[in-house]
């Protein structure tokens, strides 16, 4: 138990699976939907559409998402249930990519056959966003005009873009209803924006240890950290080896924040072995993550408001915060919930009654799998 437990809170905090597999399929403004099977052979697939453009009005003119599917499509194409990571995280949300693998999806515990997620009975999308480092387009992706890394001169994108760029790969595989968007943290916020841009493309939403708008984050805290490291080169690190030690403390100080001493007490409870343990977790993804990600998503953020939007919503929402978190406390849930009610939008809320924070939906998946398989179950009856 201890061992099942330490291999989800992996996959869920850390974030690591998923990065290091073969070379997917390329999709040529079309997408691949999986066969139905068991979720031990999952398979990371790159979707690719051509002149995309960001509410900037620059124009990607390649646009990959990495993604995976869980599940059939149903021949009408209104089964689907998009999942949305967090924003160090990858589009692998369950299942593993071979029997051996020992570390699934951050969201196993939820989804897959006869779980709250059924795969049975959805056809489950997970899909990377735009401008994180695990597959899709960003800044260390090739631009084609100039054949070089973007880099710090890749584009701003809105979490709108980010959502319009789901809804092209969606379209692809025959997607053409949703039954629910559901996510955590970075997740969530995708949640959210999608329940105000396309408000009757879904029936529900699950926005969990997040809220509906990030407005007051900002970019400058995090670029003036990368530029006191002599490899950062104003964001051309590429070619200096990166700048691995910086990241590798900021992210020790994120699982931290996020709840990992707390997650791994039982496994390791040595506090010194811990804090080892945790900190080459982080050294690992850090050697996997560009910073310029960092900053594109975070940027996004910057104009990310989605309650003066709340009257647009349709769907059904289901609001998940963790009783610990310090990033999203349950304190602001009151005024979410009241603002939604005020929009007359039809919303429950459920808190995750754990000691490990932030990161709690993945690993305490089993109190609050119930809620959210009810949820599902209500949407389409």
């Amino acid at each position: 138990m201890a061992r099942r437990l330490l291999v989800l809170l992996l996959a869920f905090v850390i974030g690591l699976a998923g990065c290091t597999t073969a070379a997917p399929p390329r999709g040529n403004g079309s997408a691949l939907v999986a066969d139905s099977g068991p979720l031990d052979a999952v398979v990371k697939r790159t979707f690719t559409a051509y002149g995309f453009r960001l509410q900037s009005g620059r124009v990607l003119p390649e646009m990959a998402l990495a993604y995976e599917t869980y599940g059939r499509l149903a021949p009408d194409g209104r089964n689907a249930i998009l999942i949305t990571h967090g924003g160090t995280s990858s589009g692998h949300a369950a299942g593993k990519y071979s029997p051996s693998d020992g570390v699934p999806g951050w969201w196993d515990g939820l989804i897959g056959p006869g779980k709250a997620i059924d795969t049975n009975r959805y056809f489950v999308v997970a899909s990377n966003v735009l401008g994180s480092s695990y597959g899709s387009t960003a800044p260390a992706s090739i631009d084609p005009a100039t054949g070089k890394r973007y880099g710090p001169d890749f584009p701003a994108i809105t979490m709108r873009d980010i959502v319009e760029a789901q809804r092209v790969l969606l379209s692809a595989l025959g997607v053409n209803r949703l039954v629910a968007v559901a996510g955590p943290s970075y997740g969530g916020y995708q949640a959210f924006q999608w329940a105000v841009t396309y408000p009757d493309l879904m029936l529900g939403v699950v926005p969990v240890v997040t809220k509906p708008s990030a407005r007051t984050r900002s970019t400058n805290e995090l670029t003036d950290r990368f530029a006191k490291d002599p490899n950062w080169n104003g964001g051309w690190h590429y070619e200096r080896g990166g700048i691995v030690a910086t990241m590798t403390e900021l992210r020790y100080e994120t699982l931290l924040r996020y709840g990992a001493n707390e997650m791994y007490a039982a496994a390791y409870p040595d506090r010194t072995q811990r804090e080892a343990f945790i900190r080459q977790r982080a050294e690992g993804w850090a050697r996997e993550f560009d910073p310029n990600s960092m900053v594109a998503l975070r940027r996004a953020l910057e104009t990310f408001d989605t309650e003066p939007e709340f009257g647009k919503i349709r769907a059904r929402v289901l609001y998940v915060l963790s009783r610990t978190d310090t990033l999203f406390p349950p304190a602001i849930a009151p005024d979410v919930m009241d603002k939604l009610a005020k929009a007359g939008v039809d919303a429950k809320y459920f808190e995750i009654d754990s000691d490990f924070g932030h990161g709690a939906s993945g690993p305490e998946w089993a109190k609050w799998g119930p809620t959210l398989k009810a949820f599902l179950d209500s949407l389409e009856r």
